[in-house]
């Protein structure tokens, strides 16, 4: 097994651009989850619609990027909103069965046949975000090698400007979480039937973060779209959601660190394992009768789902999180 290729693939997702999607989807999950309470299984559904608004304002509409950029936001803002108004009067399991039925929507919706002119079906948008690669300092197409490592310019690029946006993200998360209105969501989540009784409106707390949390997702399918000069309906499954969430647990939640520390851990194991698991089978460590290529690509899953468990059995609270951040009034 060449030990080499697996330990770069390891080390190399500390910057790449698929952990910087999940780490900003898990960031978007800790406003939602780790501050609020809110049990918001649809993240991807954000995701989804930040991407596609922007690919679809650039290559149906006819806009720049850059307003393309504000249509992928204005659209989560606008899910956030058709979604919450009915929808967070709900706790618990219920909110949590009605956001994750929600995303799945978007995604089929995108994917449909109906769509295809607008949305390109199964075969996603390609090729919208050109003018980003414009203002690349890099040198478009070479290689620039740093140690073991070794990214293209594009890469480089995307991979600057999408950590100054996580950056960016947890900046504003610092600040919001030590104002009064971050006291106020971090009461909505211990007991929001005493912050009602204080005259507070918890209705519109639980939107106002419905929306932020949402937004943060939508600039992470937003920098996913445009490192890869391509958007699928595929990419914004239910896996999605449940890796941001493994992520955060794994990091700590309502802890403003946390989400970057568990998206960059487990999206290097992620990686690794499927890495590994690959190089077994190419020499043979598996056999073809205990593990058929096909089953291969699904160890991963199998892994999120049992990292899952186990967290929330052994450490609930993450890495950097503290157990009674978890005491939220379901």
């Amino acid at each position: 097994m060449d030990w080499n290729l697996i330990l770069t693939s390891v080390f190399s997702a500390i910057f790449i651009k698929e952990t910087i999607f999940y780490v900003l989807g898990a960031q978007g999950l800790n406003i939602h989850y780790g501050y609020t309470g809110l049990m918001n299984f649809g993240q991807a559904g954000f995701m989804a619609v930040g991407a596609y608004g922007m690919a679809i304002s650039v290559e149906s509409g006819g806009l720049s990027l850059w307003l393309g950029i504000v249509v992928g936001i204005l659209w989560a803002v606008v899910l956030a909103l058709l979604l919450g108004l009915p929808a967070l009067r709900l706790r618990g399991d219920y909110l949590a069965i009605v956001t994750i039925a929600a995303a799945e929507i978007v995604r089929l919706v995108v994917r449909s046949e109906s769509m295809e002119n607008v949305s390109g079906g199964n075969s996603g948008i390609n090729d919208f975000a050109d003018a980003f690669y414009d203002l690349n300092p890099w040198v478009n197409g070479r290689r620039y090698e740093f140690g073991p490592f070794s990214y293209s310019g594009q890469d480089l690029w995307v991979q600057a400007v999408g950590w100054g946006v996580v950056l960016a993200m947890v900046l504003l998360t610092f600040l919001l979480m030590r104002s009064p209105w971050g006291r106020v969501l971090k009461a909505i989540r211990e007991n929001e039937d005493a912050v009602r009784s204080l005259g507070k409106n918890v209705y519109a707390y639980k939107i106002q973060s419905l929306v932020l949390g949402g937004v943060m997702g939508a600039l992470g399918g937003i920098v996913l779209a445009i490192g890869n000069q391509s958007v699928q309906p595929d990419t914004f499954a239910t896996r999605t959601t449940f890796i941001c969430y493994g992520a955060l647990i794994l990091g700590g939640a309502a802890r403003v660190w946390g989400p970057v520390l568990g998206g960059i851990l487990f999206y290097m194991v992620f990686r690794g394992l499927d890495v590994m698991i690959r190089q077994m089978e190419r020499n043979d460590v598996i056999p073809e009768s205990i593990m058929s290529s096909t089953q291969s690509g699904v160890v991963r899953f199998v892994f999120l789902g049992a990292a899952l468990m186990l967290l929330m059995v052994f450490r609930p609270q993450g890495i950097l999180g503290d157990r009674r951040e978890l005491a939220f009034d379901g």
